[in-house]
Protein backbone atom coordinates (compact mmCIF):
# COMPACT_ATOMS: atom_id res chain seq x y z
CA UNK A 1 0.00 0.00 0.00
CA UNK A 2 1.49 3.47 -1.62
CA UNK A 3 1.60 5.69 1.83
CA UNK A 4 3.77 8.50 3.86
CA UNK A 5 3.10 8.97 7.22
CA UNK A 6 4.02 11.88 9.04
CA UNK A 7 5.64 11.55 12.44
CA UNK A 8 7.10 14.23 15.38
CA UNK A 9 4.80 16.89 15.63
CA UNK A 10 3.53 18.12 18.95
CA UNK A 11 3.74 22.14 21.09
CA UNK A 12 6.79 23.73 21.87
CA UNK A 13 7.43 26.92 23.10
CA UNK A 14 8.31 30.18 20.27
CA UNK A 15 12.22 29.68 19.88
CA UNK A 16 12.01 25.85 20.47
CA UNK A 17 12.80 22.54 17.79
CA UNK A 18 10.70 19.80 16.72
CA UNK A 19 12.03 17.19 14.13
CA UNK A 20 9.59 15.79 11.78
CA UNK A 21 9.84 12.57 9.94
CA UNK A 22 8.22 10.92 6.46
CA UNK A 23 8.23 7.50 6.11
CA UNK A 24 7.61 6.71 2.59
CA UNK A 25 6.44 2.92 1.69
CA UNK A 26 4.85 0.92 -1.31
CA UNK A 27 5.99 3.06 -3.95
CA UNK A 28 7.52 1.21 -6.92
CA UNK A 29 10.07 3.17 -7.69
CA UNK A 30 10.29 5.25 -4.58
CA UNK A 31 9.08 9.12 -5.66
CA UNK A 32 12.28 11.27 -5.88
CA UNK A 33 10.84 14.34 -4.49
CA UNK A 34 9.63 14.42 -0.98
CA UNK A 35 8.55 18.14 0.43
CA UNK A 36 6.93 19.18 3.48
CA UNK A 37 3.98 21.46 2.89
CA UNK A 38 1.93 23.17 5.93
CA UNK A 39 -1.73 24.51 6.16
CA UNK A 40 -2.41 27.22 8.80
CA UNK A 41 -6.20 28.03 10.45
CA UNK A 42 -7.96 29.73 7.75
CA UNK A 43 -4.29 30.11 5.64
CA UNK A 44 -3.54 28.46 2.05
CA UNK A 45 -1.28 25.40 2.38
CA UNK A 46 2.19 26.27 1.51
CA UNK A 47 5.31 24.53 0.71
CA UNK A 48 7.89 24.26 3.21
CA UNK A 49 10.80 22.32 2.07
CA UNK A 50 11.77 19.75 -0.54
CA UNK A 51 14.26 17.35 -1.27
CA UNK A 52 15.25 15.39 -4.31
CA UNK A 53 15.87 12.04 -2.43
CA UNK A 54 18.94 10.78 -5.11
CA UNK A 55 21.07 13.80 -5.27
CA UNK A 56 20.09 15.16 -2.31
CA UNK A 57 19.35 18.49 -3.53
CA UNK A 58 16.98 20.84 -0.97
CA UNK A 59 14.89 23.71 -1.31
CA UNK A 60 13.26 25.42 1.39
CA UNK A 61 10.69 28.56 1.11
CA UNK A 62 12.28 31.94 2.25
CA UNK A 63 9.75 32.26 5.72
CA UNK A 64 11.95 28.76 6.86
CA UNK A 65 15.13 29.11 5.28
CA UNK A 66 17.80 29.18 7.57
CA UNK A 67 15.72 27.84 10.74
CA UNK A 68 14.05 24.18 8.75
CA UNK A 69 16.63 21.59 7.87
CA UNK A 70 15.21 19.00 5.42
CA UNK A 71 17.59 15.61 5.75
CA UNK A 72 17.52 11.92 4.96
CA UNK A 73 17.97 8.45 5.80
CA UNK A 74 17.34 6.99 2.37
CA UNK A 75 14.82 7.44 -0.04
CA UNK A 76 12.27 6.15 2.41
CA UNK A 77 12.80 8.43 5.13
CA UNK A 78 13.15 12.11 5.53
CA UNK A 79 13.65 14.52 8.47
CA UNK A 80 12.37 18.03 9.16
CA UNK A 81 14.12 20.00 12.05
CA UNK A 82 12.59 23.11 12.79
CA UNK A 83 14.33 25.55 14.61
CA UNK A 84 13.97 28.65 16.49
CA UNK A 85 10.28 28.32 16.14
CA UNK A 86 7.88 31.37 15.79
CA UNK A 87 3.82 31.44 16.42
CA UNK A 88 3.61 31.74 12.86
CA UNK A 89 5.17 28.22 11.90
CA UNK A 90 2.21 26.86 13.78
CA UNK A 91 0.46 24.78 11.42
CA UNK A 92 -0.56 21.21 9.84
CA UNK A 93 2.65 19.62 8.28
CA UNK A 94 1.94 17.66 5.47
CA UNK A 95 4.44 15.22 4.07
CA UNK A 96 3.76 15.28 0.23
CA UNK A 97 5.73 13.13 -2.79
CA UNK A 98 6.36 13.01 -6.66
CA UNK A 99 8.21 12.36 -9.55
CA UNK A 100 10.54 14.41 -11.77
CA UNK A 101 12.82 14.12 -14.65
CA UNK A 102 15.16 17.54 -14.32
CA UNK A 103 16.13 17.90 -10.84
CA UNK A 104 15.47 22.19 -10.94
CA UNK A 105 11.56 21.00 -9.97
CA UNK A 106 12.63 19.99 -6.59
CA UNK A 107 12.10 23.81 -6.43
CA UNK A 108 8.57 23.80 -7.77
CA UNK A 109 5.76 23.45 -5.23
CA UNK A 110 3.08 22.10 -8.28
CA UNK A 111 2.68 18.32 -8.98
CA UNK A 112 2.59 16.51 -5.73
CA UNK A 113 0.24 13.58 -5.97
CA UNK A 114 0.96 11.87 -2.89
CA UNK A 115 0.11 13.00 0.81
CA UNK A 116 0.19 12.20 4.31
CA UNK A 117 -2.16 12.62 6.55
CA UNK A 118 -0.49 15.46 8.27
CA UNK A 119 0.73 15.98 12.10
CA UNK A 120 0.20 19.16 14.01
CA UNK A 121 2.83 21.64 15.18
CA UNK A 122 1.42 24.21 17.83
CA UNK A 123 4.13 26.73 18.56
CA UNK A 124 3.49 28.65 21.82
CA UNK A 125 4.33 32.98 22.15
Amino acid sequence: QEQLVESGGGSVQAGGSLRLSCAVSGYNPSPNVVAWFRQAPGKEREGVAAIHTAIGRTFYAGSVKGRFTMSQDNASTVHLEMNSLQPEDTAIYYCAAKYIFNPDYVESWSHYYYWGQGTQVTVSS
